[in-house]
């Protein structure tokens, strides 16, 4: 009897011992689920236009800071952001980097972005370069400029954008087409400081003044000046300094043979523009891309593009580059960059108007 009860009781304890066994591999197998989980969260989807191999390397340096790895998805910005409207919340993209802030303006006007609160991109970002709700944020600076044959002409006949259409220009304006956004964002700011009436002006007598129909991009207008189709060229800055340190000798040439020219120094000051990056509206992962877009922001990344990429920095604790400073500081305009895709509309209204092609 007595044998038959402890072969009762071992049998309990085995049975309480296998589950409890059980009930060990079941939370340790819950554990390595969140584990993983946890894992699968450390990451952050970016949509760029930028195609840069300085992005690539300031995407390495915060994934080796943070453990956070950077996903990038490449393609052109409004095609990124009619992707963006398609996929609406089943959108993986965190982050959106696109250059010029009027296609920043379009993807918030489309609802594609929200406010972000954050006391670092308030700190290394001015206002001015920043959406009055928060929902994009400047991260470099790019300047529209003159560059010029020294050769043709001299810098004391140079001024303002204004002057360009002065008839000693005739026949010398090189400039890209009127689909380009940085010229829409130019003429934008004009629209917002002297007018629709002005602006619509001043881009019908520099379609006087152009030396061929508008073609190519922005490094093809300084290879034109050197070439002598025309003596002037409407660029930015940072394509200046993307010839100068090209592979293909014959590029940097031509950025050997052209100057750089900051006009409405003593007026309304130099039309600037900036690429920058905004939170997606569904964003999977919101908390790393926060990480992600003030790592962008601060004073490492900021000296990369700089350094890498030519374009100026939007965080003020960061000095320019070597090169842009040999170019000289220069002043800018006065208005908030919003206002740019603001007057968007009316400015590609007014090109095509004046039939710039």
């Amino acid at each position: 009897m007595i044998k038959k009860k402890l072969g009762l009781i071992s049998a309990a304890l085995t049975l309480v011992i296998s589950a409890g066994v059980l009930a060990g591999c079941s939370g340790s197998q819950k554990t390595d689920k969140k584990n993983i989980s946890k894992d699968q969260e450390k990451i952050v989807n970016v949509y760029t236009d930028r195609h840069y191999d300085s992005d690539e390397e300031l995407y390495k340096m915060f994934t080796e800071k943070t453990g956070i790895k950077v996903n990038v998805v490449k393609g052109k910005s409004d095609e990124l952001i009619e992707r963006l409207k398609r996929e609406g919340k089943d959108t993986q993209a965190d982050v959106l980097i696109t250059a010029d802030v009027g296609r920043l303006y379009r993807a918030k006007e489309s609802e594609l972005l929200q406010s972000v609160e954050s006391d670092e991109l308030t700190k290394n970002i001015p206002e001015k370069y920043r959406d009055e709700d928060n929902q994009w944020f400047g991260l470099t600076k790019r300047a529209r400029v003159m560059v010029y044959s020294e050769d043709r002409v001299n810098s004391k006949d140079l001024s303002t954008y204004e002057d360009l259409t002065n008839a000693k220009w005739k026949g010398k304006i090189l400039v890209r087409s009127s689909t380009n956004i940085y010229n829409q964002s130019l003429l934008a700011s004009f629209i917002e400081i002297n007018g629709e009436e002005k602006a619509k002006e001043w881009a019908k007598e520099i379609v006087g003044n152009m030396a061929r129909e508008p073609q190519g991009n922005d490094r093809d207008q300084a290879k034109a000046v050197v070439a002598g189709i025309g003596d002037i060229a409407i660029m930015n800055t940072y394509y200046v300094g993307k010839l100068l340190n090209s592979a293909d000798s014959e590029e940097v040439k031509v950025g050997k043979s052209v100057k750089v020219f900051f006009p409405n120094q003593q007026t309304t000051g130099t039309h600037v523009n900036i690429s920058g990056a905004g939170l997606t509206k569904d964003a999977k992962n919101k908390e790393n891309a926060v990480k992600f877009i003030e790592f962008l922001s601060g004073v490492e990344a900021q000296k990369q593009y700089a350094e890498a990429n030519y374009e100026y920095p939007v965080n003020p604790e960061v000095e320019p580059s070597e090169l842009l400073k040999s170019w000289g500081s220069f002043k800018e305009q006065d208005i908030r960059l919003s206002k740019l895709g603001e007057n968007n509309k009316r400015a590609v209204q007014i090109l095509n108007e004046v039939n710039w092609k």
